[in-house]
């Protein structure tokens, strides 16, 4: 009886050890299709950016996947999605692939997706990268520059500052089959403002010159800021969420709450904290 003890035990332990192996490998296999769904659904999102931004009036240039110096960068470089130079105008697009509702506004340091994902303030992103090109181009261009950020469809914005959305303002959130309206909308508006355009044709090409020259296609070095860029990422999601006054830990819901809840402007506070507030 004893041996069959052992041999039946020993047979759980396998199994037991079998099931889990099972289970670790269905879920990395999981998680690695949906990585690639979000893969291919951003490759398909770019795509359909890059038709949009390429049909647009013959005297823009666009530039798109841009990798330049950036010395203030955590990684030291900045990588731009999309630049569209026009005669009234530098736009710089930051473009973000997410399903569900944005919470932010344009002072919060932090913005969140359905009040669970944090993500850095995607202007605050791309006031970086305008930074970076700023110190190629000359100091009298440095006007000019509109951030936008566009999202997808498949988002819903609940963000307190409506003038982000606004077509008289240099900070432009929109949805990415807006893109290419929202340029030739804005283009338009500083058409009519100004008698004389920002840029003559010439000045474009130079500073579409400047850029290109700038670009880093090496793929080692792209790969190397991809791969630094994830790091931070992972560091910054395996960081427990704390109140900013007290540093006490809070739980995800409450961390939640916070992020979704307008008068935090983004940041975080326990139970206790948040009746001060």
């Amino acid at each position: 009886m004893g041996l069959l003890s052992k041999l039946f035990s020993s047979k759980q332990a396998d199994t037991k050890e079998s099931n889990i192996q099972t289970t670790f490998k269905s879920n990395e296999l999981k998680k690695k299709d949906n990585e690639n769904i979000a893969k291919r659904k951003g490759d398909i999102g770019e795509y359909k950016i890059n038709i949009q931004l390429d049909q647009l009036s013959k005297e823009f240039k666009h530039l798109k996947d841009v990798m330049v110096k950036n010395t203030k960068g955590k990684t030291g470089y900045s990588q731009i999605d999309h630049i569209v130079i026009s005669p009234y105008g530098i736009f710089v697009i930051e473009t973000k692939n997410y399903q569900g509702t944005i919470y932010g506004d344009k002072d919060r340091k932090v913005w969140s997706v359905n009040g669970k994902f944090k993500m850095m303030n995607p202007f605050k992103q791309n006031y970086g990268h305008i930074q970076a090109l700023k110190a190629l181009i000359d100091e009298k261009y440095h006007p000019y520059f509109i951030s936008m950020v566009s999202f997808t469809k498949r988002c819903t914005f609940k963000i307190d500052d409506m003038e982000l959305r606004k077509i008289t303002s240099s900070d432009l959130l929109v949805y990415d089959i807006e893109l290419s309206d929202y340029i030739d909308r804005k283009v338009s508006v500083n058409k009519h403002q100004y008698k004389e355009p920002f840029l003559t044709d010439s000045e474009i090409q130079q500073i579409y010159d400047q850029i290109e020259r700038a670009n880093i296609t090496d793929q080692s070095l792209r790969k190397q800021h991809v791969e630094s860029l994830k790091k931070e990422n992972a560091k910054s999601k395996e960081e427990k969420a704390k109140c900013k006054i007290c540093q006490k830990t809070v739980s995800g819901k409450v961390k939640s709450y916070c992020l979704s809840n307008k008068k935090f402007k983004g940041e975080i506070y326990c139970y206790e904290h948040q009746k001060n507030i």
